[in-house]
């Protein structure tokens, strides 16, 4: 008789079923008028307003949006959330740090260059109407690439973290929230208050998986894969982890037996990190960084500098 593997006497491991995604236009326009509803709600006599805002946001989620469809990432789906703002919701097998910054930059960096661009003909031929859709541009895009979570600049700092990762993500999580509900406060702006209050939750699950993956590192244990390729022999290692660490789940396994097996399994999903191939060279991180800072601040300069004048706006209103 064959001498067999020790780590061929785990049973299989459960099977996780993925909910398929499609993308559906229809579930986008619906969103889309939903979230013009709601601001039509309180801006009732800005009809023009509510317009270049969704314009706005939906050229900046198209830009994700191609650019994933692009790197062949599944389950794609761009949504409107109400008085909050939009998303595109993807994912890949496995990520590459270079296509995820151009994923991530295809947000902001053209929204800065069409607010550019509409800031320019709009000075030059004195158009209004022109001149407040690249201030909505410029604004809304500038905004987006300040480093606080979940913003596109949040999501560029994310992907220049390499050691420590589960720390600066809390620790950044942490001052995120703390900024937002700060500025909501004092701007009287509860939205924004309310949303750093929520993101306050995120940063207690950000402490969680710090800790556990921290107690992972000690033990020596891979948690860097997609939960396919983890064999079974490294799915109970990691499982006899988590339930080490969270008591409670403990508990209920003991009570439950296998009909827990599915949730312990979501537990072991939860605590893995998508593999990232950092292929992204020192020069393109430069670059992502000069075009990073000159989107910034350039704008800023063209509003608040001599290079335009706008007295012929002010003497329009």
């Amino acid at each position: 008789m064959e001498n067999q593997n020790p780590t061929d006497w785990y049973a299989p491991k459960p099977v996780l079923e993925k909910v398929k995604v499609r993308s559906n236009w229809g579930l986008t326009l619906f969103s889309v008028l939903l979230f013009a509803l709601s601001f039509l709600y309180i801006f009732s006599d800005e009809l023009d307003f509510v317009f270049y805002l969704v314009l706005v946001l939906f050229l900046h989620e198209l830009g994700h949006y191609l650019l994933m469809k692009q790197f062949k990432y599944e389950d794609l789906r761009m949504l409107f959330i109400p008085l909050m703002g939009a998303f595109v919701q993807g994912s890949k097998k496995h990520y590459s740090q270079k296509e995820s910054f151009l994923v991530i930059a295809a947000g902001p960096f053209p929204g800065v260059i069409l607010g550019l661009v509409c800031l320019h003909f709009s000075v030059a031929y004195q158009l209004s109407w022109l001149l407040e859709l690249s201030f909505l541009f410029l604004f809304l895009n500038v905004i987006n690439l300040f480093p606080i979570d979940p913003l596109d600049g949040g999501q560029l700092f994310k992907l220049f973290v390499k050691r420590k990762r589960d720390f600066f993500l809390l620790i950044f999580s942490l001052l995120s929230s703390l900024l937002m509900m700060t500025v909501g406060y004092f701007i009287e702006s509860w939205i924004l208050f309310a949303f750093g209050l929520l993101m306050s939750f995120k940063v207690r699950g950000f402490q969680r998986n710090y800790e556990l993956r921290k107690y992972l590192d000690q033990l020596q244990l891979n948690y860097e894969l997609n939960y396919e390729d983890l064999s079974d022999y490294d799915y109970h290692q990691l499982k006899n982890a988590i339930l080490d660490r969270q008591p409670r789940l403990a508990q209920l396994v003991q009570i439950q037996g296998a009909d827990a097996a599915e949730l312990v399994a979501a537990h072991v999903n939860a605590v893995l990190l998508a593999p990232l191939k950092r292929d992204a060279s020192t020069w393109f991180k430069a670059i992502i960084i000069v075009v990073w800072l000159l989107s910034i601040l350039l704008p800023v300069y063209l509003l608040l500098g001599p290079t335009y004048d706008f007295t012929w706006y002010f003497e329009k209103l």
